[in-house]
C-alpha cells in the first residue's frame, strides 16, 4: 500500500513538472517571438530591429505585401533567380520560405494595383498577384518596357509609380562628367552633353502597355546622374529622387581641388521634381557648404563660379559620396508622429571618399510637412557597416540598399553587401 502510494505521489510529481516545464517552454517561445535579435544596429530609443532573412546575396530593391511577405530584387543571380519571395510562416519574425524565380538580374522591384512590377538593367516586367499577395505565374512575367540604355555605367533601372498608371524609370548617366573620355584628366567635356538625349534623367511610361521603348515614353526630367531613390510621395501627388554626385573633383582637377574636398563634393541631393525639370548634371553641382549651385569645373568652374541658374534646387543637400540608394515617405501608424509623412533615405557608401575615411552605410530620416522638408535631418539607423572607422566599401559588414513599409507600419531594409533583411519596428512606452 506505501509503495502504491509513493508512486502515485510520484506520478502526480512528475505531472506537475512536465507541465511547468511545458509552461516555461511555452514562455520562452513567446518570449523568443517578442525580443529582437540584437543585430548590431545603432536606433533611438524604443526602436528595435530583427533579421527577418539573411544570405540572400546582393540584395538591392525590396517591397512588401499587404499580408507582409517580402519580394527582393537581387543585383546578383542567386541558384539562378534574380527575384526572391520571402514568407514568414510560423509567426517568428524571421523568413523561414524563401522562393526564387526570374532569371534576369537589377534592381528595381514594387508593387502597385495587383501586379509585381521588376526590372533588369534593360527591362521592366510584371507578374499578376493572387489575392494572397503571390505571383501566380514565375516563368511568364508580361513585358512592359524594353530596350532601355545599358552602357555598364549607373545601368541600374529603379522605378517608382504614380497614382494615375505611370511608372517613373531612372536612366542613369553612362559618364561621370560628359567628358570625351570618361574620368580622364585633361579631356574635354562635351556640349551639348550627347548623353542627356537617352540618359541622365527619369522616363515616365505607362503601367499597363506591353513592350513600350524610350518612343513610348516621356523624359520627364533631366540633368539628373544617377538616381537611385525614387518615390512617389502621396501627401502632394508628386515625384522625389534621390542623386549620387559626380566623382573625381580631386583626380581630374588636383589644382582646384584637395582630397578633402573632393571626398566631401559635391552634395548628395534630394530633389522633388515637375516635368521638364533640370537638375544641371553635367554642367553644375551643388555644393552643400556654400549653399550653391557650382559651375562643374569640366565647363570652366573654378569650385566657386556659380552656375545653372535655370536649373533646380535640391531640398536637401547631404555630404557627398554617402550614395543614396533607397527612397521611402513613411505612411504608417507605428512609428511616433514625428516620423509620419517624412522621408527614410538609406546611405551605401561610395568609393569615391578615398584616400579619406569612408562614411555613410545608414538610414537618414528628414521630417516633412506637405511636401517640404520641415526640419533638419538626422541619422535614424546606423552601425550597418559594424566596424570602426574604415576606408573600403569592401571592408563593411552590411551596406543599406532598399527601403520599404510593411503593412503594420514597420520599417525594411535591405542590405546587398551582406545579403540581410532587416526589420525595424517600435515599441510604445
Amino acid at each position: 500500500m506505501k509503495t502504491k502510494f509513493l508512486f502515485a505521489v510520484l506520478f502526480l510529481f512528475l505531472i506537475a513538472a512536465n507541465n511547468s516545464f511545458a509552461k516555461s517552454a511555452s514562455d520562452s517561445i513567446q518570449h523568443k517571438k517578442l525580443k529582437p535579435d540584437d543585430v548590431g544596429l545603432k536606433l533611438p530609443e524604443g526602436f528595435h530591429a530583427v533579421k527577418f532573412a539573411e544570405g540572400l546575396g546582393e540584395a538591392r530593391h525590396i517591397t512588401v505585401t499587404k499580408h507582409g511577405d517580402v519580394y527582393v530584387k537581387l543585383s546578383s543571380l542567386k541558384n539562378g533567380k534574380g527575384i526572391y519571395y520571402l514568407h514568414d510562416s510560423n509567426g517568428d519574425g524571421k523568413a523561414d520560405v524563401k522562393t526564387g524565380f526570374g532569371n534576369y538580374t537589377g534592381t528595381g522591384i514594387g508593387i502597385k494595383d495587383g501586379y509585381l512590377y521588376a526590372s533588369s538593367d534593360t527591362k521592366v516586367y510584371r507578374y499578376k498577384l493572387d489575392a494572397n499577395g503571390k505571383v501566380i505565374n514565375p516563368d511568364k512575367p508580361e513585358l512592359i518596357i524594353t530596350g532601355l540604355l545599358n552602357r555598364h555605367e549607373h545601368e541600374s533601372k529603379p522605378f517608382t509609380f504614380d497614382n494615375n498608371g505611370n511608372i517613373y524609370v531612372t536612366i542613369g548617366a553612362y559618364s561621370n562628367s560628359c567628358q570625351v573620355k570618361d574620368r580622364t584628366k585633361g579631356s574635354p567635356a562635351m556640349k551639348p552633353c550627347p548623353v542627356l538625349d537617352s540618359a541622365g534623367g527619369i522616363w515616365e511610361f505607362k503601367t499597363d502597355k506591353e513592350n513600350q521603348t524610350y518612343g513610348d515614353g516621356v523624359r520627364y526630367a533631366t540633368g539628373l546622374r544617377n538616381e537611385m531613390g525614387i518615390a512617389w510621395n502621396n501627401d502632394v501627388n508628386a515625384l522625389y529622387v534621390t542623386q549620387h554626385g559626380r566623382d573625381q573633383l580631386h583626380d581630374l582637377f588636383p589644382d582646384l581641388y584637395t582630397d578633402e574636398q573632393s571626398a566631401e563634393l559635391p552634395a548628395e541631393c534630394l530633389y522633388r521634381l515637375n516635368k521638364g525639370d533640370d537638375a544641371g548634371w553635367p554642367y553644375i553641382y551643388y555644393d552643400q557648404i556654400q549653399h550653391k549651385k557650382i559651375l562643374a569645373p569640366e565647363y570652366g568652374g573654378d569650385g566657386k563660379k556659380e552656375g545653372g541658374e535655370n536649373a533646380i534646387d535640391p531640398l536637401v543637400a547631404f555630404p557627398g559620396h554617402l550614395a543614396p540608394n533607397g527612397l521611402l515617405f513613411y505612411e504608417g501608424n507605428m512609428f511616433p508622429e514625428k516620423f509620419k509623412h517624412g522621408a527614410f533615405i538609406a546611405f551605401h557608401g561610395s568609393w569615391n571618399r578615398a584616400p579619406e575615411p569612408q562614411k555613410g552605410y545608414f538610414v537618414a530620416f528628414v521630417p516633412f510637412k506637405d511636401g517640404k522638408p520641415s526640419g533638419d535631418w538626422e541619422v535614424f539607423a546606423d552601425d550597418f557597416a559594424g566596424g570602426a572607422q574604415f576606408m573600403s566599401p569592401n571592408e563593411a559588414k552590411h551596406r543599406p540598399c532598399g527601403l520599404a513599409q510593411g503593412p503594420d507600419g514597420s520599417l525594411y531594409v535591405s542590405d546587398d553587401q551582406g545579403g540581410t533583411i532587416y526589420k525595424i519596428t517600435y515599441t510604445r512606452k
